[in-house]
Formats: C-alpha cells, structure tokens, sequence
C-alpha cells in the first residue's frame, strides 16, 4: 500500500521514487511504425524481386549465367528501400521527439514539465486550454472545464467536466482548467486500448501509389500467359534450336515486362521527399504528406499565427461614456487575475493591467473561462457582479449603434477588438444575461509576418485559393487579410450570417465557396467549411494553431499545425511546422510537385518498357523467330534508357502544376510510346536477320540500338520542358553504349556484333523512324484521349 497523495502538493519525491521502483510508470505502447525485421521483408519479399528471382532461377537452369545480371535490380532494390526508409526513421523519431505532447504535473507543490513517459500512477495532472490528456484519471478541481472526446468518441460537442469525473486519455482541453489524478496510465488506459485494435502499420492512401499499384496488377495477370505463350512458340521454331535457347529468350522477355525499379524508386520519391522537409524543421506525418499538399487547390488560413505571427500585444483600453477608467483598469486586471490558465489574449491585457489589491475587495467566486463557441469569459465578483470580456458582436446590444461604430472604427483599422461589460445580475455561468452594460473598448495588435505578402502571392500565382477563417471579428480579419494581400479581402463575413450547414447546405456551400474572408467562425462553422469545400471537389489544405481549429484541421485533407501551437492540434495534423514558418509551405509544395510529376515521368520509362516487351513477345511469338534479345542486352537497354536516368528524373527539381489523372497520362503516353518502339525494333531485326551477309547476333545488336535510340527520344520526350542538363543525360547515356560497342570486353559480354552496311542502313532508317514515332504517336493519341480519370 502506497501513502496518500496530497491533491494540493502532489506527490513527493519518494513517492515518484516508489512508483518507479514498482513499474508504474507511463510506458505507452510504441507507436506503429514497421520495426527492422518488417521493413526488410517489405522491401526484400516483394511481387517484383520474387518474379525477378523466379526468373533467375529458369536462366541459370537454362545455363546462361552470363545473362543473370538482371538479378542485380533485388539486391539494390532492397538495400536502397531498407537503408532509405531506416534512414526517413530516424530523421522522423528526431523530430517527432520534439512534437511530443508534455505533462505538467505538480510535485512536492512545484509545477514541472514532464515528457508523457515521466508520467506516474497518482501523478496530479494540471490542464490548460489546448492540453491533451495523456493519461486517463478523475478530475480534483476544474475551473469551467471542457473536454473534447472527439477524436476518441466521434462525438463533436464538448463535455463538462467537475470534480469526480472521469477524463481519457486522447481527448484534450477546449476550455476552462483544472487538475486531475492519473488513474491507468500506460498500456492501461483508454486510448491505449483503443489503438491496440489497429496498431498495425498502415499507409496512407494515394493516388501516386494506388496508380503504381493498379499497373502491377495488371501486369501480374499478363506476364504469365504471355511469357507461356512465347515459350511453347519458341520451342516450337526449328530456328530457335534447344529448349535452353527457348527458355533463354522467354526470360529476356519476362524480365523488360517487370516494371522493376519504378517501386523503389517512387518509394525514394517519398521518402526523400519527407527527408527534405524534416531539414526544414517539417515534421510529415505520413510518407504521402509530401503529395498531398501539391494537390491542394484550397489553402484555408486561421489568422492567428498563420498570417500573423501568433504573439499578441495590447494596444489600449477607451472607456465608454461615464465609465471611470481606473475603475476599467481594475475590473481588467482582476479578470486576468482570476483565470488560472489565462488565454493569449488575457495574457496581453496582463501586461498592462496587474492584478488589483485584494484590499479592493476583488474576490472571484465564479469563473466561465474563455470558449471559442461563446466568444467571451466571465467571471463574478463578490458584491461588484459578473464582468464579461470577449467579441463586441456578442456582448454589445445590437441596438447600441454608438458602441458599435466605435468598435467598426477600431476593428476597420485592423485592430481586434474586445469589450468589456458588466451585469448586476445573477452570474448565470455559460448562459449570457438578457442586460449587459457595455464599459470598455479593448484593442490589441497583431503583427502580420513579413514574408506572408509574398507567400500568399505565391500560392495564388500557383492556382491555389486562399480563405481566411477566423474566429475575430471580420473586419478586423479583412484588414489584416489586406494587409498580407489576400485577394478578395475587401470585406469579411460575419459566419453568423451564414445559412445553416446543417439545414441549408447547398447555401452553406456556395456562400463558402465565392468568399474570401470570415469572422466570428466557431470551430463547428471551420468544421463545416472544410467539409463543404471537399463536397464541391476542391482538395483542401487548413492550418491552425489553437484548440478552436482541431476539428477542421482532422477533416481537412491536409491539416497543418504550428510548432508552438497547442498540443492538441499537433496530435491531428499531417504536417506540423516545428519552427512556426509559415514560408516552409511553399517549399512543402515544391517537394510535393517534384515527387509527383517526377513519379509520373519515371512511370513513363518504365511502363513504355514493359509495353514494348508484351509488344515485342506478341510479335515474336506470331512470327515464330528466336527473340530479338538476350536478357543481358535488355538489361543494356533498361539501365542506360530508364535506371540511371530515371534516378536522375526521380530527384530532379520540377514545380509545374499538378493535375489529376495519373494513371490515364502514364497510360495514354506508354502504350502507344512502347508499341511504336516495339514495332521499329522488330522490323529492324527481322530484316537484318534475314539479309544474307548477316548473322543472328548482328539482327539483334541491330534490334538493341533501335531499341536503345527509341528509348532515349522516350526519355527526352517525358523529361519536357528540355534544360540542357537533361539534354547532357540522354547524350551521356549514349554515349555509354558507344563505350560498350567499342570496348571488346563489355562488346563480347553483351554478345554485341557491330552489323554490316546495309544492316547499318537498316538500323539507323528504323531508329529514326522509331524515334519520330515515339515523340509524335503519343502527342496524336492525347488529343483522343481526355485528360482526367
């Protein structure tokens, strides 16, 4: 038995000291990510490597060792996966350590900040707004506490919490404070629970990656019956001779079907893709984090922290008419005074208006922190009433024009606006009195970034839309919205007018989708708008700071979260900026473009590669001829026309514009690129085979430079717009095969027999025509062919 824990000083060092000892701590169960041993069988036991394998075996059971170089693709593709995503790991844990939600905890009666880990059983727990709870445990005070069990229940609506209640682990704070006792820590609680019903690792869907998926489906169902039909077609060819030579060009075949290196490198893509933010201090959840920002078409903005830097300062305090201002400057300095856990902009009034002498007779006894739904805190004081703070539209009588200009005045500037009222009344909590004397205007400041003009500029150059929702007043976020350059910021809408979403969605949807900027958004409303944005098609990015932008940010298809914003919001976000810059974004989106379209260009290579090998194996086995290639010269032909280069592709910069229909494009431009390529080198090889001056090697060292050209005008082709250095890697590629042909040994292991004139003449007639083909045909195709899935 444990000694009691004292809920106003916590527990003591011996006690922590106790639980230690016995394993009470807050072990959570890891998170679920692929350990070692399941990252090496992802990348080592795939569908790829165990039909290059396959086919591996069948060559050197045929007895042509010579032709097993393609079996080097298993090894680099599985050492290049499982060394690139240990590596990703370890930069994300690096990162993810500083994004780990912290415990304050009250030990030997002092505050302290502890990692979640730290946590032990009986610990006192204090709570703030945007806190998450990391342990599940029993309320010991609350000060208006709300608690939003959204992302552990579904249910959106906050809950009340007072003493003796129970909170879980994974929900958070939405307002109020208080202190609680753990109670299961570890394993043990809720959320914990939870997850262990899907702690499996799991990737997020996406398009790059379901496209990919989808081409090697389909190729799992072609390449056996075309590699069998080839077969039985060779072994039937009195010219082919032994069931070896048979089986040697089946496998040559097989092996240009397999798309072998797109897998890994799209994997590189990505992987590399989210290396490059975390050098940017840009935590990405999730390996597809990187495309989906680059497919946002909406960036919706929360003010605070976004487009201005998130610290707020006081500006000053107008009494009304007939209001003593000492007496404001007391009344605020008491309600600062009165919060435990003052909001930032509590926090700003502090600064210029201490707490008052308790002699003054200042004594809280009811306190309604501050709620994003209200729009205003309250607190009542002995014998001087209740005195409420927060937005002007909720605390003014709409009948008040004179307050009310007042406030425009101010908040037209760009200042946000607060007022100050007081009620003689009972305090009636989260219920507003009916009469509400007005005494104070309150103005603060907020200062919009320096380099948000640009940034905003840039992603309306790009095509992306930018809305600004907030919870200020609207004015005040149009003027703000002007000053960083939001296009249609002339005016904002106040979200109170807006049709019911829930009602009236269509409204709902079209008055969101023409405007710009929106003041006085509840979190609900964010919620919403998020949600009628996606119903119209848009992809849409949100980014937010505070506890009020939690649930929007979950819905989003993007959620972007702060460094320093609450705890909360970090936990649901895709992509957390851990150093607060609002330019790391379009460095976010340059990542995600080159990913994609470098995905879609390497895509090309290879899928025209595998095109033209179910081309060439159909002509082949109609025509009944020995197969144009041998593995190793296919091998040739992919690493000078599609491995190396593709590489190079994968990791090149491109930011042109995204657009959807990945696998329609990739479609639309291989296969009529792969069957013009396949055609030419099969003319090429059977007219040489058939000249009377020349041998079956000359036919197919003829085939492999038609083949080879075509490649490389492919490569061009998908590589546009031109730079000389993409222009400099065909010619190298080139340039590589000549040193093949020339050097003996490289001519001999490759069985590459340079062909006579006229064979000469042949060639070079069908790699023109081939290269023409391939740049033309697909170009011809496209305008039959729409764009989009």
């Amino acid at each position: 038995m444990t000694d009691a824990v004292d809920t106003s000083r916590g527990l003591t060092a011996a006690q922590v000291a106790e639980r230690r000892a016995d394993g009470r701590t807050n072990d959570v169960p890891d998170a679920p990510v692929r350990t070692l041993g399941e990252i090496v069988r992802a990348n080592v036991f795939t569908p790829v490597n165990a039909i290059i394998s396959t086919l591996l075996v069948l060559i050197l059971v045929a007895g042509y060792p010579a032709d097993a170089l393609f079996a080097g693709v298993v090894v680099s593709n599985s050492v290049i996966g499982v060394l690139q995503e240990l590596r990703a790991r370890r930069t994300l844990h690096q990162l993810e350590l500083l994004n780990a939600p912290k415990a304050t905890a009250r030990r030997d009666g002092a505050d302290v900040e502890l990692a979640v880990s730290e946590v032990v059983a009986d610990e006192l727990l204090i709570l703030k707004p945007g806190d998450q709870i990391v342990v599940d445990g029993s309320v010991e005070s609350a000060v208006g506490l709300d608690v939003d069990e959204s992302l552990l229940t579904g249910e959106s609506d906050s809950v009340t919490k007072r003493p003796g209640d129970d909170v879980m682990s994974g929900s958070f704070v939405s307002s109020g404070s208080g202190l609680y006792t753990a109670t299961a820590i570890g394993a043990d609680s809720y959320a914990a629970k939870l997850a262990d019903e899907a702690r499996v690792f799991k990737l997020a869907d996406s398009e790059l990656r379901t496209g990919v998926n989808t081409i090697l489906r389909w190729l799992t169902f072609i390449i056996p019956p075309a590699s069998a039909l080839l077969l039985v077609r060779q072994l039937q060819s009195d010219e082919v001779g032994r069931w070896q030579n048979a089986l040697q060009g089946t496998v040559a075949a097989a092996v240009a079907m397999v798309p072998d290196g797109l897998v890994l490198l799209t994997s590189l893509a990505f992987i590399i893709g989210v290396i490059s933010l975390a050098r940017r201090k840009a935590l990405a959840k999730e390996l597809t984090s990187v495309e989906l920002l680059a497919r946002v078409d909406t960036l919706c903005l929360d003010k605070t922290g976004t487009i201005t830097t998130g610290a707020i300062s006081y500006g000053d305090v107008q009494s009304l008419p007939g209001v003593d201002p000492e007496y404001v400057a007391a009344a605020l300095g008491a309600l600062g005074a009165s919060d435990p856990s003052p909001n930032a902009t509590l926090a700003a009034i502090i600064t210029a208006h201490p707490a008052p002498d308790d002699a003054d007779g200042w004594v809280a006894d009811d306190i309604t922190p501050f709620s994003s739904a209200r729009k205003w805190a309250a607190t009542h004081f002995e014998g001087r009433g209740s005195f409420y703070i927060g937005a002007p539209e909720f605390l003014i009588d709409p009948d008040d024009a004179e307050t009310r200009a007042l406030v425009s005045e101010r908040a037209d500037a760009g200042s946000r606006v607060l007022v100050l009222s007081h009620s003689d009344g009972e305090h009636q909590g989260e219920q507003q009195p009916d009469v509400l004397i007005p005494l104070a205007i309150v103005s603060l400041e907020d200062t919009v970034r320096d380099d948000a003009p640009e940034i905003l500029d840039f992603f309306r150059t790009q095509g992306v839309t930018i809305k600004v929702i907030s919870g200020d007043n609207p004015s005040t976020v149009a003027a703000v919205a002007r000053r960083a350059g939001v296009p249609g910021s002339d005016s904002g809408t106040d979200a109170r007018t807006l049709p019911d979403f829930e009602t009236d969605a269509e409204a709902f949807a079209d008055t969101v989708d023409g405007t710009a900027v929106f003041g006085r958004v509840t979190p609900h409303q964010k919620r919403a708008m998020v949600k009628s944005m996606q119903s119209r098609g848009h992809v849409v990015a949100m980014t937010g700071d505070g506890v009020n932008d939690v649930l929007a940010l979950k819905d989003a298809d993007m959620g972007i979260a702060m460094g320093d914003g609450s705890s909360s919001t970090r936990a649901v976000a895709q992509l957390v900026l851990l150093d607060n810059r609002f330019s790391t974004l379009p460095e976010v989106l340059a990542e995600g473009r080159k990913v994609i379209n470098n995905i879609e260009r390497v895509a090309n290579l290879f899928i025209t590669k595998a095109t033209y090998a179910v081309f060439l194996t159909l002509l082949v086995g109609i025509a009944g001829s020995p197969f144009p290639f041998l593995p190793r010269q296919l091998t040739l032909i992919g690493t000078f026309s599609i491995g190396l280069p593709g590489f190079f592709l994968a990791l090149s910069p491109n930011e042109n514009l995204v657009r959807p229909g990945f696998l329609r494009r990739v479609l639309r431009y291989s296969i009529p690129a792969g069957m013009v390529a396949g055609t030419a080198a099969f003319i090429v090889y059977e007219v040489t085979r058939r000249m009377d001056s020349a041998v079956l090697a000359e036919a197919r060292t003829a085939a492999t430079i038609t083949l080879l050209g075509a490649g490389l005008i492919v490569l061009l082709a998908v590589s546009r717009p031109l730079h000389l250095w993409k222009v400099g890697l065909a010619a190298a590629m080139a340039s590589l095969y000549v040193v093949v042909m020339v050097v003996p040994f490289f001519r001999d292991y490759f069985e590459l027999d340079l062909p006579g004139r006229d064979a000469w003449i042949v060639t070079i007639i069908g790699t023109v025509v081939a290269g023409i083909g391939v740049w033309v045909v697909p170009a011809i195709v496209a305008r039959f062919v729409p764009d989009d899935d």
